[in-house]
């Protein structure tokens, strides 16, 4: 993230317009903390509303297993962006951002504060510093592409954009992939072209940003009790609903976390206990991928709280006292 690095983006006064945003780890408290800051914000006087900023939330088919926030939990703040796509069309990080920039740009037009809530670190990336100018994909070589077993894609990318290689894990299937798609149809290495993006909101915004990175073990028990939870409050019942519209499986929402793994349990392929411990599990995993990435990508100077105790006064202090 280049273009919202700098001091003055980050905090302080000045004339461009505030945008708040609190990132992290699933289960991390972010949807709580969201809300608690829009109120205090009231407080004082001033309007704000919540974009959600989290890709599995904005999908209407995913109300529960992406714990959406329910009207309860919004507590009177109005929230946009939340299932708001319908699970047949995929939404991508650059649909997400042109939707986001408008509604952000709309509220502070009207003096609303937005604040920006999600752990979709490419959805926030895209939103602040852009999106480079890849030219479409020929079809032919992402399906190639797509086709190969991760070992061979990764040799690959490793011949053919060793810049690429360099800064993926091996296991990084997705980014592997694009990246060896991108130096096959373009000739050119992903790396450059994202030296031209274009489109962010990074420049022109007074940012407020906050990462949440609790204790693991608070986080990953959290995960755990949200997943038991999730089954009780109807899970089941939202992946039946997706299984029975016969989607692409390929497509994000069939993706998410747990429907692969409650599905799998509803064709008699797994117990309900073998169910739980997968979907638990594939839940903690991404978490720590998330924990991972917002730790070590955002710039350095974006306030990180380790602690699930924080005080929204001291943290969120600059934008408050805007």
């Amino acid at each position: 993230m280049s273009t919202a690095n700098s001091p003055e983006n980050t905090s302080g006064r000045g004339n461009k317009p505030p945008l708040a945003l609190i990132a992290g780890p699933t289960a991390s408290g972010k949807s709580d903390l969201a809300v608690t800051l829009a109120q205090a914000i009231a407080e004082r006087g001033r309007r704000a509303e919540i974009v959600n900023a989290d890709s599995a939330q904005v999908y209407l088919d995913l109300a529960v297993l992406s714990a959406r926030p329910s009207e309860q939990d919004m507590a009177g703040i109005p929230h946009h962006l939340f299932g708001a796509w319908d699970g047949a069309r995929p939404c991508s990080a650059a649909d997400w951002a042109g939707k986001a920039a408008a509604l952000v740009a709309e509220m502070q037009a009207g003096g609303t504060v937005p604040i920006l809530v999600g752990g979709t670190g490419m959805y926030i990336r895209t939103l602040l510093d852009g999106i480079a100018p890849i030219p479409q994909i020929e079809a032919s070589i992402r399906d190639e592409v797509r086709a190969m077993a991760q070992a061979d894609a990764r040799a690959a990318l490793e011949r053919e954009d060793p810049h690429a290689a360099a800064r993926l894990a091996p296991a990084d299937t997705t980014r592997t992939a694009r990246a060896l798609e991108v130096i096959r149809s373009t000739g050119r290495p992903i790396h450059q072209w994202q030296r031209d993006k274009s489109g962010g909101i990074g420049t022109d915004v007074t940012l407020h940003p906050l990462l949440l990175l609790p204790d693991r073990d608070w986080l990953y028990e959290r995960c755990d009790r949200r997943f038991s939870l999730m089954l009780d409050g109807g899970a089941v019942e939202e992946v039946r609903a997706l299984l029975a519209r016969n989607l692409d499986p390929a497509l994000p929402v069939m993706r998410a976390i747990g429907v692969r793994e409650i599905a799998a349990w509803l064709e008699g392929e797994l117990s309900r206990d073998e169910m739980i411990r997968a979907g638990q599990l594939a839940t903690r995993q991404y978490a720590k991928r998330q924990y991972t990435w917002f730790r070590n990508q955002p710039p350095e100077g974006w306030p990180r709280v380790e602690s699930e105790n924080y005080d929204v006064e001291r943290v969120f202090e600059s934008l408050l006292h805007f």
